[in-house]
């Protein structure tokens, strides 16, 4: 005897058009808010000339991870201008960025709760568990359905897949100070906010800077995936190489893919690090 098939897929596409025709206006938001964040981003990383901004990541990243990391931007960031590859580089940068930025913002304070609230941590994690599991194509679906094409779906598809890290390893760092610091702080009469701000935090922070790390790279990650739902930038040259076959334009623009993640991994990992 078979069982009739549940029907999950017509109630996805129920609360899909549900959601369209009473949230409208709040998607219109988000697509003003999400597009203003990406072309400022993308305006200040272009009106700067290539060449000076090239001297100043070197310098920060002189200045963070020392003379072998900027030696590797310098010449990473010169060949991606020497390639013709620097203006689509810092359109696919700026929706790295906003997609982190993002995720951040959000993510930290979530991960706060968790720490702090056991029943939110338990409440949260199974969405978490579905949100990295979920294959990153699947969320191009309904990103393109609430918000059109461009690079709004491509920066919200990221978000979804990108901001799990950064809310277990806030909640992993805070849970990891010790108890007797804790303990001590309550001693001295701290306030919860002095306890967060002052001593769990700051301890916490190389854990933290970890989860940013991750949400960046698999930012990086959906550049190319968002290409496909007409987000511009260095992966849309890939996945016009690939559908094209033109191997030589596809090795070019991965090599900057890559060199933009080395750079970023290398950065944040050593952000906390410096005395």
């Amino acid at each position: 005897m078979n069982l009739p098939k549940i029907p999950l897929g017509e109630w996805i596409e129920k609360l899909e058009d549900w959601m369209t025709a009473n949230f409208a206006p709040l998607f219109d938001f988000i697509t003003l808010v999400i597009g203003a964040m990406v072309d400022g981003i993308e305006t200040a990383l272009l009106l700067v000339p290539a060449l000076l901004l090239i001297l100043l990541i070197a310098t920060l990243a002189y200045w963070v991870a020392g003379w072998k990391i900027a030696a590797f931007a310098f010449v990473g960031l010169f060949l991606i201008d020497n390639l013709a590859l620097w203006e689509p580089s810092m359109q696919a940068l700026s929706l790295v960025l906003t997609a982190a930025v993002i995720s951040v913002l959000a993510g930290v304070p979530v991960g706060i709760l968790c720490a702090r609230n056991n029943t939110i941590r338990n409440t949260v994690t199974p969405v978490l568990d579905f949100m990295q599991t979920m294959p990153a194509f699947v969320y191009l679906l309904p990103a393109v359905t609430f918000f059109s094409l461009g690079v709004v779906p491509g920066v919200i598809a990221s978000i979804i897949f990108a901001i799990p890290p950064t809310i277990r390893l806030t909640n992993l760092g805070i849970r990891q100070v010790p108890g007797e610091l804790v303990e001590a702080a309550d001693a001295f009469g701290s306030t919860p906010a002095q306890k967060l701000f002052k001593l769990q935090l700051p301890l916490a922070m190389p854990t933290i800077m970890a989860g940013i790390n991750q949400t960046i790279m698999l930012s990086l990650s959906m550049v190319v995936i968002a290409s496909m739902i007409g987000a511009q930038g260095v992966g849309a040259l890939v996945y016009r190489a690939v559908t094209q076959v033109k191997l030589g334009i596809g090795f070019e623009a991965g090599i900057a893919i890559v060199i933009m993640a080395i750079l970023l991994d290398r950065l944040t990992q050593n952000a906390f690090k410096k005395k």
